[in-house]
């Protein structure tokens, strides 16, 4: 299964840890494009100085661990989509070009479920898709929310993984796997 993270799912570091690690047990191939990621980077500001610059170091990261999975939109797709916010629109094209199965957003008032659908897409938020995958390996996605808790907990963030969740804007996989 290919899924398309866009980046307000790749912003909170515990969440992009958790979605990431259920990649690298198998779960899925994530994708995302280059814009998806200087839109992550642009973000980070508001969060005091040096923020930008380590998110860049952690997108660098992330290329080497994932050198396939950055996807380009064409102009050809993107000229051809609709959305309610045009910034979005790149987003859906990336995932129709990368052939995603699945787009996994904070942001679904903005992706119409018709006009997603409609181009193959299943349109996920990221608890729902975080549940989706426990439900699929319960045993390896818990030890994976287990690990992100324990690296937070070693940066003075120390939460039950339920709270970290809730924090993290996933409440609902956050009770299942607490």
């Amino acid at each position: 299964m290919k899924v398309l993270l866009d980046a307000n799912v790749l912003f909170p570091t515990v969440l992009r840890e958790v979605l990431l690690g259920c990649a690298a047990a198998g779960l899925y191939r994530p994708l995302w494009s280059a814009r998806i990621l200087e839109e992550w980077a642009r973000a980070t500001p508001k969060l005091g100085p040096g923020a930008e610059e380590q998110a860049r170091a952690e997108i660098a990261l992330l290329r080497d661990a994932w050198p396939d999975a950055e996807v380009s939109a064409t102009d050809r797709t993107t000229a051809r989509l609709w959305l309610p916010d045009p910034d979005d629109v790149h987003v859906l094209a990336s995932a129709i070009d990368g052939s995603a199965d699945r787009l996994v957003t904070f942001n679904r008032k903005d992706f119409p479920k018709a006009e997603v659908a409609a181009e193959g897409v299943a349109l996920w938020d990221p608890d729902g898709f975080l549940l989706d995958l426990w439900g699929r390996d319960a045993w390896a996605v818990g030890q994976i929310a287990a690990g992100v808790r324990d690296r937070a907990a070693a940066m003075g963030h120390d939460m039950d993984v339920r709270a970290l969740m809730k924090r993290s804007r996933v409440p609902r996989f956050g009770k299942a796997v607490g």
